[in-house]
């Protein structure tokens, strides 16, 4: 695989595999790499068909639009940054993607007024800021997860996650450099 443009990333699968998107390059935005992708995603790959996933902290978009790709029905991408969700409705545009929305909101804010279902969440903050436990809360509390909903998270590296839902089951976890990445199942509480 060659190397992406600053600025640029490429959806490695599915209906729109080998399609460049452009992104602010902006300091903190860390699109998640062409390797790590594919490792989440052949996690997901038995989930993802007709899947509604929600994309917290979107930035350049690299989850949620490989998401669709690879037959997602609904994604909805959510970032704080309006130049940001600017961009990425341009990529939405570009691929005439229809089953995709994108969100200017803060992620509490959003979940702290979800009223849908999601099957899989991606949850990418940047490494700074510290809101991976209380998203997690959120989506439990205002009922954003199906049944058995999968949850991705990347972190810094070596982060140890806290504060988790007790039925968060981690059934997936690597390092790739900085980054840690972790796959949970949510099980049913009787």
């Amino acid at each position: 695989m060659s190397k992406p443009e600053r600025g640029q990333l490429r959806i490695i699968a599915g209906s729109w595999r080998g399609r460049k998107l452009k992104f602010l390059d902006r300091e903190g935005l860390r699109p998640t790499t062409d390797r790590v992708r594919e490792t989440m995603f052949n996690w997901l790959q038995m989930a993802l068909p007709g899947s509604r996933c929600l994309d917290l902290f979107a930035g350049s978009g690299a989850l949620g639009f490989e998401a669709a790709s690879r037959g997602a029905s609904k994604v909805v991408m959510v970032d704080s940054d309006r130049e940001t969700v600017n961009m990425l409705k341009a990529g939405i545009d570009l691929l005439s993607a229809s089953q995709v929305q994108a969100v200017c909101s803060e992620a509490i804010a959003f979940l702290s007024n979800c009223d849908q279902s999601y099957d899989i969440v991606f949850i990418d903050p940047p490494y700074s800021v510290d809101v991976i436990a209380r998203c997690c809360e959120l989506l439990e509390s205002r009922q954003c997860l199906s049944d058995h909903a999968k949850i991705v998270i990347e972190c810094a590296a070596g982060k140890e996650l806290k504060g988790l839902p007790d039925n968060w089951q981690c059934v997936r976890s690597k390092t790739a450099g900085q980054a840690g990445y972790h796959l949970f199942s949510r099980e049913m509480v009787a």
